[in-house]
């Protein structure tokens, strides 16, 4: 089956993009393909701690009510975006007559503390655009809750966010049909925590690239100072 793209182009159904990707990709494009194109993974404790959290809540109770329900590991997909993934929580009021659904809540439960960048909000971002098609409605704010805060935190699902959101969908697409593992870009804070560091190698990777450079530019100089 072909479904329209976000980009006005026509993509496989099969290659719908994992919501859970776009954090990924948003984190650092190399560990995106890594994880999604050479199919290379390793867990460390920040992500096991993760996972276990994951597990932990989908197997959690669920509330209903005639007015409000409560889905865990809810299943979502559009086929506008090319987006497929699932949601740790939607909540749902509906319509006590026509059990409609009136107002829906995406919450997505993560480890660690709020951040400052968008990684965390173009996921839940992805979220929304999936339930908005699914339901047909709406939905201006979404919710985390971080662990380590004990709280949840409300994200503004504003025009900016969706087009940063879109665009990042495309520029994974772009990454899956050049099927090429960008160069590392070792950076202290980001690669140091990163499971991963040790299939990436992103020290020794740069280095070698930057090495290669440097001679590169020695032999072609010393190239036109002997044609002198």
């Amino acid at each position: 089956m072909q479904v329209k793209g976000s980009l006005d182009t026509f993509v496989a159904e099969n290659d719908l993009v994992q919501i859970s990707a776009l954090q990924h990709a948003m984190f650092c494009e190399r560990q995106y393909a890594l994880i999604h194109i050479e199919r290379l993974w390793e867990e460390n404790r920040f992500t096991a701690e993760g996972r276990a959290l994951h597990e932990r809540v989908h197997t959690d109770h669920r509330e209903s009510r005639r007015s409000f329900l409560q889905e865990y590991d809810m299943s979502v997909r559009s086929l506008k975006f090319g987006l497929i993934g699932k949601c740790d929580l939607v909540e749902i009021w509906r319509d006590t007559k026509s059990h409609k659904p009136m107002r829906i809540n995406p919450v997505e439960f993560k480890r660690g503390r709020k951040k400052e960048n968008d990684v965390d909000r173009v996921q839940i971002c992805a979220q929304v655009l999936c339930i908005e098609e699914m339901f047909n409605l709406t939905i201006e704010t979404a919710e985390f809750y971080y662990l380590q805060e004990h709280r949840r935190t409300v994200a503004n699902i504003d025009e900016t966010l969706r087009a940063k959101t879109i665009a990042l969908i495309d520029r994974i697409r772009t990454i899956n049909e050049n099927k090429k593992t960008p160069i590392a870009n070792y950076e202290k804070k980001r690669c140091d925590p990163c499971s991963l560091i040790d299939l990436c190698m992103p020290k020794y990777t740069t280095k070698s690239v930057r090495r290669y450079m440097q001679n590169q530019i020695k032999a072609g100089l010393t190239s036109l100072c002997e044609s002198c």
